[in-house]
């Protein structure tokens, strides 16, 4: 190092330079030198900070197309080197190592990139940060003499903490929690994405499973008031964004996944008729549990026969629907206690009816992200450990069988369809009514199958004649078909596999009902 060379720096390396300018002047100010690699560098020099190049330091150019700018013991001996070792600040001295007290830095926009529709392989592996992790991590071990900031929102506190002095050794060791953070976030980002690009681990679930996800915000209590709760997520960027209400809620949001989930269409298969083109989907949750679904060409139809399904328990629950709200539609929500109304798009006077509700949080979400969910890894807590799920691309495609004397006439394949889709948002088990594209009974949770299609049929009342159900297990024994047939449903979809499948069978066949089994089964536990 030159013998002109600060005994005090700091280092400067950001793709995300905002208010950089402002926290570089202040360093400068009390007299620590500011190096920085080559953008960075401009954009201080052009805000007024006198910044040196980090090639100061090194001895070096960058190297290799800029892949190697930072990597030299000149810069992370002046990151590591401990203070307290009068040995280790001769050693600094005699080699005119620099005191590198701060460390600010953020990396490749890596997560950003891999997000763009039809990045390629090489453009990811190029948003790769390696010195920027190198750095953050060395400054963050050593925050008891450095302070390592990794994102912009850090940087008023840095300099609150400055105008009082010199920066706390309780806001350093926060400062190398965050770092700590970012950076196995930033791995796991990695790792994810190179696993299931196509190339490593096509059909695997991951060898370890590593969840670094950012604070989103906290949560004024969970389930219930006497339960703490935070929201943390990947990408910020795909929160629905809210356009009026209240604060979203712990519960609220399990509500708002649920629903959302729901609007996710199944891709029927060949052997089974598809569902009508062009309709509109809404859904009534409550509790995470659908209690009115409905599909019609029509907005505001869609909604008005989702809440009049079970109006009883649609009160304090949400609607979610896959199509634009407009002015007619939110007319539909005005007889309800509503928690939350989510669509992907609202007519400014539909906004203008739904926002006199003043507590009713209205909810835009991106029309992709209903299928987004569908296709992430399912994770859950178990003793401790996590579990985790997703639909395994080598499974043989799901088939449907009429196993009954009597096939579905077309309005009951229709509903039948229906059925199926909803019924595996549905807890097990899981009994769907359906007539006319509305569900009429749904029941969910119970212990026992029988039980299930009783509450469900009793709930659809009179509407449960010629009606079409399914069922997300498959039916032990011949009681349950038979309370679905004497309730009134004339066709049933369920899985096969029961050691009993043909006494079911036959249990059909003497009430003239349509039966179909599919090869899939849909629990939801």
């Amino acid at each position: 190092m030159p013998e002109s060379s600060p005994s005090r720096a700091a280092l400067f390396s950001l793709y995300d330079k905002t208010g950089a300018g402002e926290l570089a002047a202040a360093l400068d100010a009390r007299g620590i030198a500011i190096f920085a690699t080559g953008g960075t560098r401009d954009f201080l020099a052009a805000r007024g900070v006198r910044a040196r190049d980090v090639g100061d330091l090194t001895g070096f150019a960058p190297l290799f197309g800029e892949r190697v700018k930072t990597l030299h013991p000149s810069i992370f001996g002046g990151i590591l080197y401990d203070r307290g070792s009068a040995q280790q600040r001769d050693e600094a001295h005699r080699r005119g190592i620099p005191e590198i007290v701060a460390v600010v830095v953020n990396l490749y926009p890596f997560e950003a990139t891999v997000a763009r529709p039809g990045v390629t392989i090489n453009e990811a592996i190029e948003q790769i940060d390696i010195g920027g992790v190198a750095l953050v991590r060395a400054a963050a071990k050593n925050f008891a003499s450095v302070s390592v900031l990794t994102h912009p929102a850090q940087y008023q506190e840095s300099l609150a903490a400055l105008e009082g002095g010199e920066s706390a050794h309780s806001l350093r060791r926060k400062f190398a929690v965050a770092a700590f953070e970012r950076t196995a976030e930033y791995d796991a980002a990695i790792s994810h994405y190179l696993a299931t690009a196509g190339e490593v681990l096509p059909t695997e679930l991951p060898g370890a499973l590593a969840l670094t996800l950012p604070l989103v915000k906290r949560l004024r209590y969970g389930t219930n008031p006497q339960e703490r709760a935070a929201f943390y997520l990947a990408r910020p960027d795909r929160l629905p964004e809210q356009l009026g209400g209240k604060a979203l809620s712990y519960n609220n949001l399990l509500d708002l996944d649920a629903a959302l989930r729901l609007l996710a269409r199944a891709q029927a298969g060949a052997s089974f008729p598809s569902a009508r083109e062009s309709v509109v989907r809404a859904a009534t949750i409550k509790h995470a549990v659908p209690c009115g679904v409905a599909q019609r060409r029509d907005t505001g139809a869609a909604v008005r026969e989702s809440l009049a399904a079970d109006s009883v328990s649609a009160f304090g629950g949400i609607v979610a629907v896959d199509a634009l709200v407009d002015a007619d539609a939110a007319l539909e929500f005005r007889e309800y206690f509503l928690e939350i109304v989510a669509a992907p798009e609202f007519e400014p006077e539909a906004l203008e009816t739904l926002r006199k509700k003043k507590n009713l949080r209205i909810m835009r979400f991106a029309p992709s992200l209903p299928y987004e969910l569908a296709r992430e890894l399912r994770l859950r807590s178990a003793l401790g450990g996590v579990l985790a799920e997703d639909d395994d691309p080598s499974a043989p495609a799901e088939r449907w069988q009429v196993v009954s004397r009597r096939s579905p006439t077309d309005a009951e394949w229709q509903d039948l369809a229906f059925a199926w889709d909803v019924v595996r948002h549905v807890k097990s088990n899981g009994i769907v009514i359906v007539r006319e594209q509305t569900t009429r009974g749904i029941c969910a949770g119970q212990t026992n199958r029988v039980s299930a299609v009783q509450i469900a049929v009793a709930r659809a009342g009179a509407a449960v004649r010629g009606s079409s159900c399914a069922s997300d297990g498959f039916f032990p024994f011949t009681d349950g078909i038979e309370a679905a047939i004497e309730g009134g449903c004339s066709a049933i979809i369920a899985p096969g596999g029961s050691i009993r499948d043909n006494e079911v069978i036959a249990a059909a066949d003497r009430r003239n009902a349509a039966l179909v089994f599919s090869s899939h089964r849909y629990f939801l536990h």
